[in-house]
């Protein structure tokens, strides 16, 4: 058998729970074909780059599977039929990863940062600067001249 990793963009005005019962009925497909489903993550609804179908926004799931060409072929084919569906894509790969995508690691990392940053763990990612108290007025730094004063 062979690894995928699947990625389905359904329509913005369907509910999360119904993007759930698509995911749920690919993993049944591949389940029945004697395959396995690895991880499935919903990435959630995201702007798209370029309006597809009069549509800015769609849900985006991913699903790892371990099975066979047929069952890849049934499951583009019932996607198609699908109108919920706006794009799919399924890419062949050499061993399926375990660990969270990109798409989910960054969003766990904005929002621990978000949490962190408010205005209590360091401002705009600078928290290792050291406080202006530690280091000397502008002026007495001695490592350049002082400015001319302007003419307005």
């Amino acid at each position: 058998m062979a690894f995928y990793e699947h990625v389905v963009v359904t329509r913005p005005d369907i509910s999360p729970q119904q993007v759930d019962a698509l995911v749920e009925d690919i993993t049944k497909i591949v389940t029945e074909g004697n395959g396995k489903v690895g991880k499935t993550e919903y990435w959630g609804l995201r702007n798209l780059s370029y309006p597809i179908k009069k549509s800015r926004k769609a849900h985006y799931s991913l699903i790892n599977i371990d099975a066979p060409g047929p069952v890849i072929h049934e499951i583009e084919r019932r996607l198609r039929i699908n109108e919920d569906v706006l794009r799919f894509l399924t890419v062949k790969v050499d061993a399926l990863s375990e660990e969270p995508s990109p798409v989910i690691a960054r969003k766990d990392r904005d929002e621990r940062k978000r949490r962190d940053d408010d205005f209590g763990g360091g401002f705009g990612g600078f928290s290792d600067r050291p406080p202006r108290g530690d280091r000397p007025p502008r002026e007495d730094r001695g490592d350049r001249p002082p400015r001319p004063p302007r003419d307005r």
